[in-house]
């Protein structure tokens, strides 16, 4: 019965796959909607592809996580994983450690959604829409597969940001270990996300006895503390319990096999396998042959039909210093306030904001035709916009 499910399931997924024309991939982007390919975009056949991954010990799911479909790609083929392999635990980013008996009783069957919600403190300690996650999570439920909350608390990457980690006492670090050292081209990318979210070098000097090169360098630290507590809780649970391990997690921790790859091979975990969702609109150039073992390609964007409410238009990239706008939507609130991306989103409405929930929990407040003023971090220079929401709320983010 299970060899049936997994060849059903395999089929679904292989569905016009190898079979995409080439004037598909011109008019969509690198990689067609509906086809796996490796990470120079050439395609594979999905079935031996989905074989040799249900037979890693850990398998990587990236995302974006304020992407609906890159959450419906994770829980199809979590399914397919499944279908071939069907002892799997699923690591969520999502979670720290702290709430993994909350996790226990929700696998268990123990909680409704209402009092998972609840008792996770969601919306504070992750701040996106649940709703992108609840298949997921009751997917687990459904086939009794452990879930594993892989993080750590926000405020202990935010301390290494600031004071590196040496300086934080053994006691304070939650059982993580000190990571191995991130490699050059990791160094690299990292670096140029923190010049994208912060003032330039040449504009910073010296703040607080703190150069900008010191700040890099914590903020690539602090990073690497955060790959290494996931890795940790992945390598724990492959040891303990001798499952395959399905993580969710944002891609950037993933991508290149640095980050928790890089990691977990520090920790004696080889073979980890990184798969990406790879939206049409994305630049092919990134297709570089090291950024995953497998992507697939997804087509564009469609709005959900949902109660019209307040949008801003922004996506929101946390960081462990708050929150920076990674995008701003054509014609959005956000486009038309002036924010751009890169900037940091330090208040709202006089609400300090710290995490996409503080932001969201704003801007759900709003009424349409209403101001909402903005405080952000652009080159180092704090400035104050303000956000006109319309009298009827825009499509969009």
């Amino acid at each position: 019965m299970r060899m049936r499910l997994a060849s059903l399931v395999l089929a679904a997924l292989a569905l016009g796959a190898p079979s995409a024309r080439a004037e598909d991939a011109a008019r969509i982007g690198c990689v067609p909607p509906g086809v796996w390919a490796d990470g120079t975009g050439t395609a594979m056949e999905p079935v031996p592809l989905l074989r040799r991954l249900a037979e890693a010990p850990v398998v990587l799911l990236g995302e974006q996580h304020d992407r609906q479909d890159h959450h419906r790609w994770q829980l199809h083929t979590l399914a397919g994983l499944h279908a071939l392999n069907p002892d799997l635990a699923v690591g969520m980013e999502m979670l720290p450690r702290r709430l993994q008996p909350v996790l226990d009783r929700w696998a268990a069957g123990d909680l409704t959604e209402a009092e998972f919600l609840r008792q996770t403190d969601w919306r504070s300690v992750w701040g996106f829409d649940p709703n992108f996650y609840l298949p997921i999570l009751q997917f687990a439920r459904l086939h009794r597969l452990p879930v594993v909350a892989l993080n750590v608390e926000r405020s202990l990457i935010s301390r290494t940001a600031r004071n590196g980690w040496a300086a934080i006492p053994e006691a304070e670090r939650e059982g993580v270990g000190t990571p191995a050292g991130p490699s050059e081209a990791y160094r690299s990318r990292l670096a140029e996300t923190l010049a994208a979210h912060d003032r330039p070098a040449s504009q910073a000097g010296s703040a607080n006895g703190v150069t900008p090169t010191d700040a890099a360098a914590r903020f690539i630290e602090a990073q690497s503390v955060w790959d290494r507590a996931m890795a940790e809780k992945i390598a724990e649970t492959r040891r303990v319990t001798g499952r395959a391990v399905v993580a969710i997690l944002g891609e950037g921790h993933a991508a290149h096999g640095d980050g928790v790859p890089h990691q977990l091979a520090d920790l004696g975990i080889t073979g980890t396998a990184v798969l990406l969702p790879w939206d049409a609109d994305r630049d092919c150039d990134e297709l570089d042959g090291r950024i995953a073992d497998a992507v697939f390609g997804l087509g564009p964007s469609i709005a959900e039909a949902e109660p019209p409410r307040p949008r801003l238009g922004v996506q929101l990239d946390p960081g462990p210093d708050g929150i920076s706008v990674g995008a701003v939507s054509d014609g959005s609130v956000a486009a038309a306030a002036g924010l751009r991306s890169g900037d940091r989103i330090l208040a709202a409405a006089g609400n300090p904001v710290r995490a996409p929930a503080d932001l969201v929990a704003v801007i759900r407040r709003q009424a349409p035709g209403t101001w909402l003023p903005l405080t952000i971090r652009r080159d180092g220079a704090d400035r104050e916009l303000v956000a006109k929401f319309p009298a009827e709320p825009l499509p969009g983010r």
